[in-house]
């Protein structure tokens, strides 16, 4: 297996830095600084030239970048269609290449292997059952599946006839499902009977019925996963597998316009209502295509593996456009991590001769957690690239990652993006680097970022801030929120005016050119005057030798305006004592400084998470100030609210 990198020095920061190799340079796409140049030089033609090299237009566009802030368009008067790039393209050459390999949960069923020609077919014949369905172009669609092929399927038939599709994440309850088809007017839900989480049936049908009474929905289709039985409404509901039986193989593609909406997503805030973001058609899927083919460095003998589900952005981006779109071959995986075992991962790898690993760093500790046995029970040296998405990872876990998953000779691609900007906004290309232990890195060719104090002045040095956009904005950004413009000005244009867009996330500059993001703004405490991130102090507490995790919360304090909270998570096997929090403290001390030493440290036997392994710090920041903690149910583990109330004394 060819080297990745190699390590170069120990700065005066005390971050290891590393390079990649000369072997990993030669095949990498990115390999010096002219594409960096050529970006920085005219962001408006760098991304033009990629959409014209990296897509199929049916008609060019007539003008390249039009803006009236906050509001912007890519792409003006073309004409093109997600599906067919996702497709049609391939089959001259790819017909016969797997596009998924589908990994069922149960290890005594039989995996599927779907090429791109039968893909094609099967978006062809659901494309064409929908339009019978009475499904036109501008319809929403809401998705409610789980990790099946169907999802991908249903996804790319609506893009082909030009429906708006919103998935909803399939843990979801039927009543945050219910929310988003009202909101969405959407005409039609698309579920399933059921489906195994950890061998235990999850009947999603159940759970769709209840946003079925919403007065839009006009049909309900079901595909038939789990065979368990479920209550059906004649004239309403159908099954996939019928609707689709009959119908021909063929699809002719909608002729989108470059900025037509593609999908929502909907984002769910500490209060309120979700928020349905919109992404168009032809600039989310120009970052996509690059993203995926660059970041990844995915060539045409690679298999690559976004491990997050479709009801995330990430899911959206690198497990389905993105890969699709450069024609690659992509794993997808129905069931839990820890299912059967903590093994399950590592034997995907192995089986597949996985190449390229996409996960989350909440993964990544659990992993770490459970102990370096169930990594080499498997041979998982095919994997050559490393990639970690949705937080800032701490600096234990990612030379966990580095030396035990990647064998010391992968580069980590440590990626920073949102919901909102549809693809990667900053970190190292696989033959650029550096990469560096919780740096992100540079922000992507064609995008510009900054960092700004509170002034709206930019930060130098080591001082953080918040980290902004400024145009021209990269083609994969939101264009809006649906039926709520005021919601959409307010929360990202309202801090530093309607031409700079506002990540809400706190930043520092590592070096001339690499940035940390230090996490949300929500995450970040003002402590006698000191602006500190939960990130950096939660990095602190995890590089201490007995510490599995921990979540790092501000409680409000008379004399210091802020104080940081510390819920630690310990190892297994080690106990928990006053010393062992005395020890966590000064390990912050020693690290950071005085002010940064956490008020008072809880060691406890877990943190609240979603069901995509997030930290909900909410929940722990509510219950420091016995405010009132919202709904728990989309936790992946909600029984650990009540035992956390207890421990810290909670009265609502």
């Amino acid at each position: 297996m060819k080297k990745g990198v190699q390590w170069v020095v120990e700065d005066k920061k005390k971050k290891q830095i590393f390079w990649p190799s000369e072997e990993m340079k030669k095949i990498a796409y990115v390999n010096d600084e002219s594409f960096y140049e050529e970006a920085k030089k005219d962001p408006i033609k760098f991304w033009e030239n990629r959409a014209k090299e990296g897509l199929t237009w049916f008609k060019e566009w007539d003008t390249a970048y039009e803006s009236k802030p906050p509001y912007f368009k890519w792409f003006v008067g073309g004409k093109i269609n997600v599906s067919y790039n996702c497709l049609d393209r391939h089959l001259k050459d790819k017909k016969d290449k797997v596009a998924i390999h589908w990994e069922p949960e149960n290890t005594e069923e039989e995996a599927r292997k779907i090429t791109y020609g039968q893909l094609h077919e099967q978006v062809c014949k659901f494309a064409n059952a929908l339009k019978k369905l009475g499904v036109k172009k501008g319809d929403r669609v809401a998705v409610y599946l789980p990790m099946i092929p169907e999802v991908q399927i249903t996804l790319l038939a609506c893009a082909r006839i030009g429906a708006i599709h919103g998935v909803v994440f399939s843990a979801f309850s039927g009543e945050s499902l219910k929310d988003r088809v009202e909101n969405s007017e959407a005409k039609l839900i698309i579920t399933c009977d059921g489906y195994t989480r950890r061998g235990k049936v999850i009947e999603l049908k159940k759970q769709s019925d209840i946003a079925a009474s919403s007065p839009s929905i006009e049909h309900v289709v079901i595909v038939k996963r789990e065979g368990n039985e479920i209550a059906t409404t004649e004239g309403k509901d159908v099954w996939y597998h019928e609707i689709v039986e009959n119908e021909p193989a063929e699809c002719e593609p909608e002729q989108m316009d470059a900025n037509d909406v593609l999908f929502l997503l909907y984002s769910s805030g500490t209060t309120g209502k979700p928020k349905g973001i919109i992404h168009d058609t032809a600039g989310y899927l120009t970052q996509a295509y690059w993203t995926t083919k660059l970041d990844f460095d995915l060539h045409d003998d690679d298999v690559f593996w976004c491990t997050a589900d479709i009801g995330w952005v990430t899911g959206h981006t690198y497990g389905c456009y993105g890969p699709l779109s450069v024609g690659a071959t992509m794993v997808e995986y129905e069931g839990g991590p820890d299912y059967p075992d903590w093994g399950r991962f590592w034997s995907i790898v192995e089986k597949f001769g996985i190449t390229v690993f996409y996960t989350a760093p909440t993964a990544i500790r659990m992993f770490k957690k459970m102990g370096d046995e169930w990594i080499t029970k498997h041979d998982v040296s095919s994997i050559r690239i490393l990639g970690t998405v949705g937080e800032p990872i701490d600096v234990e876990a990612w030379m966990w990652y580095f030396n035990t998953v990647g064998q010391g000779r992968c580069p980590v691609i440590d990626t920073w993006w949102q919901t909102e900007t549809g693809g990667t906004l900053i970190n190292a290309l696989p033959g650029i680097g550096p990469f560096i232990p919780t740096v992100a890195g540079r922000p992507f060719p064609g995008g510009t970022a900054d960092i700004y104090d509170d002034r709206g002045h930019p930060v130098s040095g080591e001082d953080t801030g918040y980290l902004v956009f400024k145009p021209p904005f990269v083609p994969g950004l939101l264009r809006g929120l649906w039926n709520n413009e005021k919601k959409f000005i307010d929360t990202y244009w309202s801090e530093y005016g309607k031409e700079t867009y506002f990540t809400a996330d706190g930043a520092r500059w590592f070096d001339d050119q690499n940035i940390r993001v230090t996490g949300r703004v929500d995450d970040v405490m003002k402590v006698a005057g000191h602006r500190l991130s939960s990130a950096e102090i939660e990095d602190a507490i995890t590089s201490h030798q007995d510490v599995i995790e921990s979540a790092v919360v501000p409680k409000p304090d008379d004399i210091r305006g802020q104080v940081p909270i510390a819920f630690v998570v310990l190892k297994a096997g080690v106990e928990s004592s006053e010393g062992k929090e005395k020890e966590i403290i000064g390990q912050v001390r020693k690290e950071i400084g005085p002010t940064a030493k956490p008020h008072k440290v809880y060691l406890v036997k877990g943190l609240p998470k979603t069901r995509s392994g997030k930290i909900m710090r909410r929940f722990l920041r509510s219950m420091l100030v016995n405010d009132k903690l919202g709904d728990a149910t989309t936790l992946q583990n909600p029984e650990i609210v009540d035992y956390l109330k207890e421990v810290v004394g909670y009265k609502e």
